[in-house]
This record gives C-alpha cells, structure tokens and sequence, in this order.
C-alpha cells in the first residue's frame, strides 16, 4: 500500500481532508473540541474530545456526508498570521489550542491558522486551494488516543480516514485495507481458534488455544531441530532475575523503562525479565572454558516481558509476553566472522524454507551524540561496528545502515521483513557484543595459557515465536502448510449409518501414522460439514462413500481446491506422511 507520508501531493490533500473532517464533525458535534490532526502513512487522524458522546463506526457515514456536503460548497481554504497574543485570544475557549500555543517556541511570534468557511484551526500547513478538491475520501475507523500519548490524560477519540485524487485510486485501496483485514492475524487468531486474549488477565497478555500451541509446538520442534544440528545446546532459565543481575549487565541503566517495575521479597529485587543474555552470561560463567570449547552456542526458547504501551500492543506481534528463539555465541576474536557467517547462513535457510523474500537488512549502529542509551566506549564501538561491517561486506550481503537502531551494548544485523498486514519489522537479528562478556568478567583459557575475554554473538532467528507465527497467519491467510497445521487431515463420511465403521479405519491409521486427524461425525449434511472445513482451512478432507469403503481407498480435496483425487489407504498415508515429513 502506498505511503501518504512520503506522497508530497497527497500528504496534503489528507492533512486538509483531516481539517474537513474536522469541520464536519463541528457541524455535527458543536461541543467538539480538537486536539491535533496529522498526516500518517496510512493517510490521517483527528483526535477529538466530545465530552459524554462517543462516536462509533456507525456515526462515521453521517460524518462522511456531511464532509461531502462542504466539499461541494467549494469553499477556499485560507492562511491567516497572528500573533501569539491574538492566537490565545482567539482560542480561549478551547483548552487543548491554549496548551499548543503555549507550548510553541519563543521563536515562532508569527502563528498560521487555516480558515474554511465557519471552521478555523491552527496549522502550519500547507493546504490545497478549496475545499472543492477534496472528494474522494473514506472514513476508516474510530479509536481511544490518550491526549499526548499519556495514559494519565484524558481519552480521546480519534478518527482515521483516507483521501486520493480519484475515486478508482480510493477504490482501488479500499480493496487492499479489505483484503489486509482478512489477513489480519487477530481476526485469523480468533477465526481459526489460535489464540485469544482477555483484559482480566491483561492487555499483551496472550493465551495459546490448542490450534495455537500445536502451531506453537512445531515451530520450536523446526528451529530446534536445525540448531541441534549446527552444534546448538539447549537450556531452561527462569522468568524473573534480580534487579543485580540487571545491573551487572546494564540493563537496568539502558532499557529499564521497557521493563516490568520490580517486586520486593525478603530483601531482594526482582523484575521480570525482558531478555535472556544476563541469564546465559551466567550459564557460561558456571566453568572455565578453554580456548577448545569454543564456539559454545547456548539456545533457548524464551519466556520475556517487556512493559510495551498499549497502544503498541497487537495480539501476538507485539506483546508484553513473548517467547524469543534465542541463542548467544561465545567466540574467539577469530571466530566472528565464521560464526557469524552461519548464523546468516541459518537464518536465510529458514526464509527458504518458508518462502520469505521480502525483507531487507539493516546494519543498526549507534548514535554516537546520544550519551544516555549507548554503554559508553568509543573504542569499542568503533572496533564492533567495524567488525560487522567487514563481515557484512565479505558476504556480499547487501544492506543499509542506520544510525541510532543498535542494541545498547553493540551493533547488529536486523533483517526486516514487509508484512502482508502494516508496516515492516524485524524479524531475526544477529548482535555483535564485546560489553557484556567483559561487564560479566567471563573468560576462556587461550593457547598461550592467558585467561582472555570471548566475544557474544546474540541472535534469534524466528525473533519470537509469537511474531513469527503472526507473520506466517497473514501471509498465508491462515492456509497454513500440512505439516504446521493444528489438524491436517479431516475425515466426513458421507452417511454415517453405512461408511463410518470405515471412517474410523481411516482415521486409526492415520492416527497411528502421527497425522494429525478428525472424524466429522455429527449428524449434519455433507456439504455443511465441508463449507466448514474450508472455513476451518484445514488442509486435507477426505470424504468417504460406497467407493472408499469397497475399494479401500480414499477420496481428498485440498483446501481451496474442487478438484478431488482418489488414492488406496495405504497410498494416501504415505503421500500425507511424506508431505509432512518434507514440510512442503
């Protein structure tokens, strides 16, 4: 979808569409009061206050016509300069333009305000010419916005629309938010009976249905199997650490905001932990190691917790819980590159495996003029940065550079995938450290017999299985492959009475196979019982008549096919076991 933001001409044809929306809910809504109303990558919003009155998606028509009725009107839309005297003078009655103006730098005693018609608000602008070209517009939705962002503040309602220049263009991305809803994994997470959420047990705070925790449980089985593999060792730690343990590493200096306040008991701190590297810095530190142990790569899947906004939070891609596919690297100096190497190399396989090609990668490095969130060492940055770099470059993989997007300790590679739904994100990361080990004062023995300090690479290649499960719902529209499917195969016998003695034949031998199997037994009629398989977008039904049970055979339709295909029993289980097992 395009980017408003980055559409000059159409960034502000949706900054004055927001004004016109404005206007009209003016009309409509004399009491409103309007906080701000700016351009956003998905076109606009207005936060509104209207005191005791809530605005619903039903309101949103009324609203719309009564902007189309301005529109036609054709009124021109008109800059005006004030001072700051006259800008407190004209908007003393509205305390959300008083506090804006008040908050405005010394430097601006000039102020611009728009007027169109009856309706007036400050703005820097700039604004089309007349109202009159504003007519292709969609209002999207209504939400709560805490005023400022500030959970403290008042709430808000705040509007989202949409504005091009024609209605085709209008239709035509209309189409893609209809198509994005249907792919929205909160909408397929509730449809396919994969996770669900509740406010009493919190906001961020995801639940794991059956459908979802088989989901869940064969994405770690993959990963786990691939990092065995590659001489991976896996470990259990705790969920909560002490505040100490947060203070060694830094942490508790650097991202303690981003963490959940910390619990008192019997003389001691503890928080919940929002990451895993202090934990496996302590793993490491249990022995000595040699120089011929390393590399030793320590895996884990991770329960975390990170405090995030609510507004930030979005089923399972951003949580407060979630699991990360966490490792960390203790290196030689002289194993970076070959390690790193291999963490891209595994990463890349698991794009493959699951045919991921929209991405990019970001080499994150720090802002060296922001003292707060960067562990202070120049020398080690310089000599980190430049490490990762090189790497980068010796692979050939291409990248961009960003500056301020690295972890406090060091920098690191992030791969960035684009969604089917929203915005791109990262995915997997690998971490290039030379802070912690030495916060942590770990060792190795070298050749020479000197005790010397390793090198950490921290990496996650699904990221969390939470977002990785998400990303896959919405690129696949929930049509998950067999063998990452909750049932793969669901069995209708087409009359109970004459072909379900064979239906459960058929069922116990693919059960005994290890296929995930259901028998659809109820009294219903057969097409209902297969519109709700589709529904269910179960990947293999097979229907049983007079022609399976005579012949032994069985008859399967893959979802969103009609055509239908006829196999022996013992055929059919290992086709299916095959698929599976390849996790085509």
């Amino acid at each position: 979808m395009i980017n408003i933001k980055e559409d000059e001409k159409l960034s502000v044809k949706n900054h004055s569409c927001a004004h016109l929306m404005a206007q009209a809910v003016k009309h409509l809504y004399p009491e409103a009061k309007f906080w701000v109303g700016p351009v956003i990558a998905e076109g606009f919003y207005y936060d509104i206050d209207l005191g005791d009155k809530v605005i619903t998606e039903d309101d949103l028509l009324a609203i719309e016509r009564e902007m189309k009725k301005i529109s036609k009107d054709g009124k021109r839309i008109v800059r005006h300069e004030i001072s700051k005297a006259e800008a407190l003078e004209m908007f003393k009655d509205d305390p959300y333009k008083v506090d804006l103006i008040n908050n405005m730098d010394e430097k601006d005693t000039v102020i611009s305000c728009y007027t169109q018609g009856d309706f007036t608000d400050l703005c820097r602008g700039p604004h089309v010419e007349t109202v009159k070209e504003l007519k292709y517009f969609k209002l999207l939705k209504v939400s709560g916005a805490y005023w400022k962002g500030d959970a403290k503040n008042k709430m808000l309602q705040r509007i989202y629309g949409i504005c091009f220049d024609t209605e085709e263009e209008l239709l035509a991305h209309i189409r893609l938010l209809e198509e994005a809803k249907e792919r929205d994994h909160r909408k397929l997470g509730k449809d396919l009976e994969i996770f669900m959420s509740d406010d009493l047990v919190g906001k961020g705070l995801p639940m794991f249905l059956p459908n979802g925790y088989i989901i869940w449980q064969e994405l770690e089985n993959y990963i786990k199997d691939k990092e065995r593999k590659l001489g991976y060792q896996h470990v259990m730690t705790p969920c909560v650490g002490t505040v100490e343990l947060y203070k060694t590493s830094g942490h508790w200096d650097h991202y303690k905001e981003n963490m959940f306040p910390a619990m008192e008991m019997e003389g001691e701190s503890f928080v919940l932990r929002p990451m895993n590297c202090p934990h496996h810095m302590m793993i490491y530190a249990n022995k000595l190691h040699s120089y011929k142990d390393l590399p030793i790569r320590i895996g884990e899947i991770a329960h975390d917790f990170r405090y995030e906004a609510s507004g930030a939070v979005k089923g399972i891609e951003r949580g407060r819980h979630f699991c990360q596919n966490d490792a960390h690297l203790f290196v030689t100096p002289e194993q970076i590159k070959s390690e790193f190497k291999s963490v891209v190399d595994l990463i890349f396989d698991v794009y493959k495996d699951f045919h991921i090609t929209d991405y990019r990668c970001v080499l994150s490095l720090r802002d060296p003029e922001d003292k707060e969130k960067y562990h202070p060492d120049d020398e080690m940055w310089n000599k980190a940065e430049n490490e990762l770099r090189e790497v980068l470059n010796e692979l050939g993989i291409e990248y961009t550079e960003e500056i301020g997007e690295a972890a406090f300790y060091g920098p690191k590679l992030d791969v960035n995938v684009k969604p089917a739904v929203g915005n791109e994100y990262t995915l997997s990361t690998c971490q290039l450290d030379f802070c912690l080990p030495a916060k942590f004062d770990l060792k190795y023995v070298d050749a020479d017999g000197v005790k010397k300090t390793p090198v950490v690479l921290h990496r996650a290649i699904l990221g969390s299985l939470d977002r990785f499960m998400a990303y896959i719902l919405e690129e696949t529209k929930g049509n998950l492959p067999v063998w990452l499917s909750p049932t793969q195969v669901n069995i209708i016998p087409v009359n109970n009475e004459f072909h379900l003695e064979y239906a459960k034949e058929v069922f116990k031998e693919l059960e005994d196979n290890n296929v995930r199997v259901k028998l659809d037994d109820r009294d219903e009629k057969l097409s209902y019982k297969m519109r709700e398989s589709q529904t269910n977008k179960i990947p293999l039904t097979l229907v049983i008549g007079d022609k399976e049970k005579d012949g032994k055979k069985v008859t399967y339709r893959r979802f969103g096919s009609t055509e239908s295909v006829t196999l022996g029993l013992e055929e059919f289980v290992k086709f299916v076991s095959k698929e599976i097992k390849e996790k085509n």
